[in-house]
């Protein structure tokens, strides 16, 4: 087989007219493209209490991981280095129920910068990533290089919606087999419990009833199974956990009340009467004033 081989050029995006604003549209547009996983946007420009704005706060539901990403055009700075630290430090002390990951991008790291960094990795969990921008033809290509990974890790939110979309939205974001999980546990309670009440939105797909959600889906880009929450009251998430852990599926608790699953379709068909039996439980709670989310 005969490749077609092209001539790449390396350039600098301000150099053919590419502002910052630009990269950001694109990293939004497809976080994977850094390189981080299969991660999901929270939120762009959030704002901080004490000024600014964090680039991006980005989410990866497996790992319970968020990432404060900061971006910047050409070579890194000791301002950048600081201002980025400053926002992971925000965001860590307002949710310290995630681990909480600092990112730095830039295209150039020089030897200087990255030796600083370097040092300040074994106390920050600190990911320095390289933005390598090249001309082929027409066309820009982007390739992010993570030059730094973390060292060290360090040491109740609510879930955040992110707005309202349609389920279109994620049937172009989430595989087959995460929606078919989550399509069989919709199935499982419209004809076992009650009828569902869905609302998908940009960070998450949220389930209830006719009380508040109990229970909240992040549908992976590539993996087979769904990610997902459910909240149960103490006295009975322990309960839950220990079942579920019996059976080699992965289950966590979180937070004070909350669990996580991973849970693939044939997973959700095989322990379908454990499922029904904790969803039935955990909206039965739902519909008695517990906070909602």
């Amino acid at each position: 087989m005969t490749h077609e081989v092209k001539k790449a050029t390396p350039v600098r995006l301000r150099a053919v007219g590419l502002d910052e604003r630009w990269l950001q549209d694109r990293i939004e547009e497809d976080p994977s493209i850094l390189g981080l996983g299969d991660i999901q946007l929270m939120k762009r420009e959030k704002s901080q209490p004490t000024g600014g704005r964090i680039d991006f706060v980005m989410y990866d539901p497996d790992q319970e991981l968020r990432f404060e990403v900061e971006v910047m055009l050409g070579t890194l700075n000791e301002s950048h280095i600081i201002r980025t630290i400053e926002y992971w430090d925000i965001e860590r002390q307002r949710y310290p129920d995630y681990d909480h990951r600092a990112v730095i991008v830039a295209e150039e790291i020089t030897a200087r910068f990255f030796n600083v960094i370097r040092l300040l990795n074994r106390a920050v969990p600190l990911i320095a990533i390289q933005l390598n921008a090249l001309t082929v033809d027409d066309a820009i290509v982007l390739h992010f290089t993570k030059v730094l990974d973390v060292y060290q890790e360090a040491g109740c939110e609510v879930e955040v919606d992110g707005g309202q979309v349609d389920r279109r939205y994620w049937e172009k974001r989430a595989s087959a087999g995460s929606l078919e999980a989550l399509d069989k546990i919709l199935s499982l309670v419209q004809s076992s419990i009650s009828t569902p009440r869905v609302t998908y939105n940009k960070n998450h797909i949220a389930l209830g009833t006719t009380g508040v959600n109990f229970c909240w889906f992040h549908p992976p880009k590539e993996a087979g199974h769904c990610h997902l929450r459910v909240r149960a009251r103490a006295e009975s998430r322990d309960e839950i956990i220990k079942k579920f852990s019996e059976t080699g599926l992965y289950v966590r608790p979180f937070q004070a009340e909350l669990i996580t699953f991973k849970l693939a379709a044939a997973d959700v068909e095989r322990y379908r009467s454990l499922i029904e039996e904790t969803f039935r439980i955990c909206e039965a709670q739902s519909r008695n004033g517990d906070s909602a989310a």
